[in-house]
Formats: structure tokens, sequence, C-alpha cells
């Protein structure tokens, strides 16, 4: 027998489905030059100082033997990443409390796997997709309902413009409840005060936060928190995510960590044990080489020439944005996120939009409905093309 769950998913993968729609006009169409604002890859190379990290690492394991790593990463980089990422920030977490992972979208996924099938799940709507699938693929989100196109035993927490994008608490308690600030896909960010409302809730409940901080490095408001932590008691309700591929360009390197404090205890049993047995079951950890690519992202030279690589990034994002509002579009994100999130035209669906930018002007994004019901009649470019890419896809848009 089967996993059957598997066979509830309605279809592929939002972005595989764009890559073979994608492949498909272009096979028809050779001669079309196609510019791809869609998905969230980068398009600048990996910084010097990365490089370089790799190349002595790589020439380190020539002369010595580095065997299987440590399962919840090597202490230089989980130290490390303490150190800058949390100390700095007035946090008291520990490098034991830091699980190295080859990217945050594996987390995303297998954190599930602590929890009982009967917890009720709270996701935003518009959401990252992986949070919803892989409760489905387990059993936990029910039965997909064609109809309204959401899960029957998921908790959906709509995202609109009159909220600015920012989910209110559901009206019934759930157990987890899936966090990604800043957003994708709407670029929205939450205040510190904000935060600490959901930190206060969950506590409230007995709820866990899985918070996905992914895009943190892209914040350029002050009153935005770069990590759950800074509210206070998120330590007994929180779980937070993070990505080397978008504050590090790593979509092709694959690096992130999972941060579970020890004092999150659930059912008597601390969730920070219960995760060292999945990573330990689960995982064989990140090569060396990568590892000892991630820590010289904190260097002197590594912040320097990975924060130029944000902002470059930002830059499109705000040319994006500014030059879509100012052909009369709607439009949010773009300030403390990668993502730009717009009204589609008129009364185009998010798929139509998607396929008549395709046709008419070879431009790539993602339709605001892969993300979810609350996403039908939105769009999302991404920032991370390259300045020439951005600047002719506007260019094509603003021709139609």
């Amino acid at each position: 027998m089967i996993n059957q769950n598997y066979l509830k998913l309605p279809g592929s993968y939002l972005f595989a489905t764009i890559g073979r729609k994608v492949k498909e006009y272009s096979e028809a169409n050779p001669d079309k030059s196609i510019v791809r604002l869609g998905i969230g890859d980068v398009s600048l190379p990996l910084a010097p100082a990365v490089v370089k990290a790799m190349h002595e690492a790589a020439d380190l394991m020539g002369r010595e033997v580095k065997g299987y790593p440590d399962y919840e990463g090597y202490d230089f980089l989980r130290e490390t990443i303490v150190e800058h990422d949390y100390r700095t920030r007035g946090t008291d977490i520990s490098s034991d409390e830091i699980f190295v992972n080859d990217g945050a979208k594996c987390d995303s996924a297998d954190l599930g796997d602590i929890f009982s099938l009967d917890c009720k799940v709270a996701v935003c709507d518009p959401v990252y997709p992986v949070y919803v699938d892989s409760n489905a693929l387990v059993g936990r989100a029910g039965d997909y309902l064609t109809e309204t196109g959401r899960w029957s035993n998921l908790i959906y927490m709509p995202c609109y413009a009159s909220n600015n994008f920012v989910p209110e608490f559901p009206t019934e308690n759930p157990d987890l409840i899936y966090l990604c600030f800043p957003n994708n896909p709407t670029g929205a960010a939450v205040t510190k005060a904000q935060l600490q409302e959901w930190v206060d809730y969950a506590n409230k409940i007995g709820a866990v936060i899985i918070f996905d901080a992914a895009y943190e490095a892209y914040i350029s408001e002050e009153d935005v928190p770069h990590t759950i932590y800074e509210c206070e008691g998120a330590k007994t309700c929180a779980i937070e995510m993070r990505s080397f591929s978008k504050n590090a360009g790593f979509t092709g390197t694959r690096l992130g960590f999972t941060v579970i404090p020890k004092e999150l205890v659930r059912d008597g049993v601390s969730l920070h044990t219960l995760w060292t047995k999945h990573q330990e079951t689960k995982m064989n950890g990140v090569s060396y080489i990568v590892q000892a690519a991630g820590a010289a992202v904190y260097t002197l030279e590594g912040k320097a020439e990975t924060n130029a690589q944000v902002a470059f990034y930002m830059k499109n994002a705000q040319i994006i944005r500014n030059s879509l509002a100012d052909m009369g579009y709607t439009v949010s994100g773009g300030v403390n996120s990668p993502y730009v999130w717009l009204k589609t035209p008129g009364s185009m669906t998010s798929w139509e939009f998607f396929d008549y930018l395709l046709e008419n002007a070879n431009v790539v994004g993602t339709p605001g409905s892969g993300f979810g019901s609350c996403g039908e009649g939105y769009f999302r470019l991404t920032g991370f093309g390259s300045r020439e890419n951005t600047e002719e896809a506007l260019r094509r848009i603003r021709a139609l």
C-alpha cells in the first residue's frame, strides 16, 4: 500500500508547474527571450570571501580526513551563528540550540514529524506552499476541497490588503502556527509589538510557532524584529528557521539552520530532544566545505560582500515597486523583502495574468493563487534577477 495522502495533492509543486509551463512555451517559441522574475533564486555569484573559504576547506580535506559531520553541525559554525545573529540582538540562544541543515525548506517540511498527527495547524493565506503540502503529505491537513482551494483540517488565517497582509488570531485555537516575516510571498513585515502579541498568544494557549525568518537580512525598518527571540517569552513557544540562500546566495550551495530552545517543552518533553533524535535518524549532516563557507559569511569581508548583494537585490525590488506603481498597479512589499506583491489588472485571475505576461511580454512571475485562495488576483515578482533583466522586464510590462 502507498501513502494515499500523496494522491490528495491537487497538482505538482507550484514552482515545478511554472517551470513546465515556461519550458513548453520556450519549446514552442524558440525565438523568444524570456525574462524570469518568478522563483526566488539568486543571480549574483557567491561572495569572494565565501569562495575562498570553500577552496581552503577543500584543500584541507586533501590533507586530512573530514568524515561524517556532526548531526547538529560543526561547533565553529554554530558558535559563529549565535555570536552574530543572536547575541548581537540581545538574545541568549546557545550554540547547542542551533541545528545546521542543508537549507530551510527541508526543516520547514520535516518539523511536523515531532508533533502528533492530531495537531491542528494554522497557516497564513497566502502562504509558502511547503508549510501546507508537507502537512498534507502526512495526513494532518485532511482532504483538499476543490471548491474552496483549501484543506479540510487546516486553520486558515487570511491576509488581505485591508490588514496589510498580516494575519489576525484565528477563532479556533491551533496547536502549530506557521508564520513567515518578512513574508513570502507578500513581502509584508510585522513590528516587534505585533510579533510579541503572537508570542503571548501562543504561550497562552500552549501552541508552538514555527517562525520562518529566511528573509531577515532584507529588513530595512527599525521596528521590525530580525528574530522572534527578540520577543519576551519566545523561547517557550517558538522554533525559528533561517537560510543562507537569501542572505548569502547559497541557493545552489544549500545551507541553513533551525533554532529550538531547550525551554520549549510540550507534553512534558523537550522539543529540542525530539528534534535531536530526528536529525540523528534522518540527517547525516552538512558537508565541512559548505559549513566552512557559511562561517565565512560572518567575517568582515563576508559581511561586506553579502550585504552588498542584499542591497543589490533590494534595489531591484525598489525599481520593480516604483515602476509598477508609476504604471498604475497596486503594489506592496519590496521594503523589508525582495518580493513585490501586485494586484492583477482588471478582473484577471492570477494564472490569466501569468499567461498574459508570458505570451505578450515573455516575462515570468508567480501567480498569487499558487500560494492560497487569498492570493487569487495577485502576482509576485522577485528582486533576485539581474539588474538588466529586471529593467528589461519592466520595459516590456510598460509597453503593454
